[in-house]
């Protein structure tokens, strides 16, 4: 036995295990298997069981069903039963509830920690001291705002029935992060763990069930992808949230597209991990432990992708490979382990596989000197040198404990290399220059940025990702809206179809045309232009006659408005005060043609009171104006020391589809809050009056809005809302038309997984300001960006 004196002379470490004799039991008393939890009791566990298995020792530790349709039929309809009581309860009401279970996760904190490693294998100091930890701060933070949603929500309603499905790697947590702000906002929930890791689950049902929540407000249902979709295509679901697989969460947008369901995908990602020359190396290299090391690598936000300034970059690996030779990778359950074992052997496999084909790309693996336990599926920690951006291994989710690195030497570069990568979920910015961080952090295409920190998280704090990371966001006044509905999402009228259909060929009924005829054209890039394909097709008055032709856009004009909308970058870097006195100027310009609008209205059909339509549109413009400025983010209370910012970002390019009801009103009702908030608009106007549309674009050459950030197309309406909708340089769509349409819109969107926004085919009052405008408009214009930045000792 060695003495005090070597020890401190080697500082080695001796084993320090967690008792697991509680969850053994726990274990044992439920061998023959776990039930699904439906309507506040357990279903006996049947005949096809999935058995759950220890990573780190091989041992089969429990066995839960395999949920069918008849068993997710039973968990939704317990779900729709339960939520007129619970959504009618008080808001203190609720809160007590979310409270309670808050509370008696503190009382059984190390249960769920032990558990939480035997059923993932991941290290009990990191399920101790993290996971548990932030599951009982969701649920504090979520009493809060069931207490305080009729006050900071108003207007607002449950959206309904949930259904949630979440992964392997943080089970307890994901499941806190879904069921927490759901229950709170009044809904109910219908639950699907991963089948790798349902154990947590299962214990989380049963403190639901001593906690007195009444039944069928959380219902659990156990199995497999298949069971996964049951839950999403279910009709009785209103809203699905889903974390994992980017793969998935396409499979899981085109199951529902058409659907009217809510849906928040939070899916993978290739962050970024950002070492400028002035940075502490000290620091990032621990920022690299936390990083890609923590929870095995198994972190959809993990700083996967290490990217040095040239001038640092060789003494940063050379820290990073002699911090490596001391971590310790081997038993979860010992309080010394640094790393513990990655979820399954699968997933092992799936790894390796992915390390072979990054060396066979040449790259160089560095691991870490560990002697791996012969038992388990463990993965040496490493990074690779040489990779570029093009290699397998910096595109792809490695999922492990493995990272790339590539070097750069200015800033632009760095952004450039950031945002090589079709996801944007976060990034990690290393520097002691405040400014240069947060140049780097405005810059990166990232819904969660860290400043010399990283995987920091807290139920204030909204996570999310953009790109192909997924759209909506999980904590946060952002994260209660996702579970959140407004009166104007509920359905209206059917909208009835395009009453003019574009014909091409020449008119030969009655015309009332003008004494010079007038050619209406596309509007791109701040020009007018003639359709692509040369035609253009007749529109039809109120009386039945022929009252003009307007262009027939095609894909190629979607792809020049597109190109062009992608060359105005420079709206979305214009003060909020300048972007606000751009639409007052084109509100002026509106007014003083306010005659001629009305004629054209009156002359379309399109509206019976053609002059209060004009002075609407005014009106919200003004709306918008004032609106710019004011509509901002926040710095909220997460860790001390931080301020935590929200920023509302601009998505980008958006498409909006406008409906042939109030032509005008409608289309600058869509296009106002677009571009209020710094986006550039590839605008369909309506099918069936589009010379409005044309008029419009005269008064928009007037009123100083940059070319390229509003473009106009007249045509079809559904091919070209097909063509944004599978354009991958359209960030966002807004779909104003059929039911069919919606979905087709939903469907094509699955491409690059751009957020949507549609009405399904239903009428909307554009009249009135609760229905037709509002900050609803606005937060659908943007997205959030959360930024850690450290300050004081």
């Amino acid at each position: 036995m060695p003495s005090i004196k070597d020890i401190m002379q080697t500082m080695e470490y001796g084993p320090a295990p967690e008792s697991n004799s509680e969850v053994r039991a726990w274990l044992d008393e439920r061998a023959a298997g776990l039930g699904h939890f439906i309507n506040g009791r357990f279903t006996a566990p049947g005949d096809d069981l999935i058995e759950v298995v220890n990573p780190a020792t091989e041992e089969v530790i429990g066995r839960v069903p395999k949920g069918v349709a008849a068993d997710v039929d039973a968990a939704v309809r317990a779900a729709r039963a339960a939520l007129p009581k619970w959504a009618a309860l008080s808001g203190f009401e609720r809160a007590r509830y979310l409270y309670a279970i808050a509370r008696h996760i503190q009382k059984r904190e190390r249960f769920f920690a032990v558990l939480e490693t035997m059923d993932n294998g991941k290290t009990i100091r990191e399920t101790r001291d993290i996971d548990i930890p932030l599951v009982a701060r969701h649920f504090y933070h979520h009493a809060g705002w069931a207490e305080l949603v009729d006050d900071e929500f108003p207007d607002h309603t449950p959206v309904g029935v949930c259904g949630q499905i979440i992964p392997w790697n943080f089970p307890l947590l994901m499941l806190a992060w879904k069921v927490a702000p759901a229950l709170a906002a009044g809904n109910t929930v219908v639950l699907k763990p991963a089948d790798l890791t349902p154990m947590t689950a299962s214990a989380f049902a049963e403190l639901l069930v001593e906690i007195g929540l009444p039944a069928g407000v959380v219902n659990i249902v156990h199995g497999d992808g298949e069971t996964g979709a049951a839950i999403a295509g279910h009709a009785d679901i209103d809203k699905v949230a889903f974390t994992g697989s980017t793969d998935v969460g396409r499979v899981i947008r085109r199951q529902i597209a058409g659907s009217g369901k809510k849906l928040s995908l939070e899916l993978g990602g290739k962050s970024p991990f950002i070492v400028l020359e002035d940075a502490d190396l000290d620091g990032a290299v621990e920022g690299v432990v936390d990083a890609i090391w923590f929870n095995q690598g198994e972190v959809c936000c993990a700083g996967s992708r290490i990217l040095v300034q040239e001038g640092v970059a060789r003494r940063f690996f050379e820290k990073l490979t002699q911090r490596m030779k001391t971590l310790r990778v081997g038993d979860p359950l010992d309080k010394t382990m640094d790393i513990g074992a990655v979820v399954s052997k699968k997933q092992l496999s799936r790894i390796e596989a992915l390390l072979e084909t990054g060396k066979a790309e040449g790259a160089t693996l560095n691991v870490a000197p560990v002697e791996l336990p012969k038992r388990g599926a463990f993965c040496a920690p490493g990074f690779f040198t040489g990779t570029a951006s093009s290699h397998t291994v910096s595109q792809v989710e490695i999922f492990g404990p493995v990272a790339t690195t590539q070097t750069f030497r200015t800033l632009g570069e760095a952004v450039a290399l950031a945002n090589d990568t079709r996801y944007g979920l976060a990034a990690s910015v290393w520097s002691e220059n405040v400014n240069r961080a947060i140049e780097l952090a405005a810059r990166v295409k990232a819904g969660v940025v860290w400043i010399n920190g990283t995987n920091m998280f807290d139920a204030a704090a909204p996570f999310g990702g953009y790109r192909e990371s997924g759209f909506g966001r999980e904590g946060g006044r952002s994260g209660m809206l996702e579970y959140l509905a407004l009166p104007a999402d509920k359905k209206g009228k059917p909208r009835p179809a395009p009453t003019l259909v574009p014909q091409v060929q020449p008119f030969t009924g009655k015309a009332d045309l003008p004494e010079i005829d007038i050619t209406a054209k596309l509007y791109i890039g701040g020009k007018q232009a003639r359709a692509d394909g040369g035609q253009s097709y007749t529109v039809i008055g109120k009386s039945g006659q022929a009252i003009g032709q307007a262009g027939l856009a095609n894909r190629k004009d979607v792809r020049n408005a597109v190109e062009a909308a992608g060359k105005a970058t420079g709206w979305g870097n214009v003060t909020g005060h300048n972007r606000a006195q751009v639409l007052y100027f084109l509100a002026e310009n509106l007014s003083q043609r306010r005659a001629e609008f009305a004629a054209a209205l009156a002359a379309s059909g399109a509206s019976p009171k053609a002059e209060d339509e004009v002075e609407l549109t005014i009106r919200r413009a003004f709306w918008y104006a004032a609106q710019v400025d004011k509509f901002d983010g926040a710095v909220t209370a997460t860790k001390s020391r931080h301020v935590t910012m929200t920023v509302n970002e601009p998505f980008g390019t958006m498409g909006i589809v406008a409906p042939d009801e109030a032509p005008l009103l409608s289309l600058l009702s869509l296009i106002l809050p677009a571009i209020a908030l710094g986006n550039r608009v590839v605008a369909v106007a309506s099918q069936s009056h589009p010379l409005i549309a044309a008029r419009l674009y005269q008064v928009l050459e007037t009123s100083d809005i940059p070319g390229g950030v509003v473009n106009l197309l007249t045509g079809d309406r559904d091919v070209l809302a097909r063509t944004l909708a599978e354009h991958d340089d359209v960030a966002a769509l807004w779909y104003c038309g059929s039911e069919e349409g919606s979905a087709m819109v939903e469907k094509a969107s699955a491409g690059n997984l751009k957020s949507t926004w549609s009405d399904n085919g239903r009428l909307r009052d554009w009249r009135d300001p609760k229905q037709g405008q509002g900050r609803e408009f606005l937060r659908r214009a943007c997205q959030v960006k959360t930024i850690w930045l450290p300050y004081g000792e």
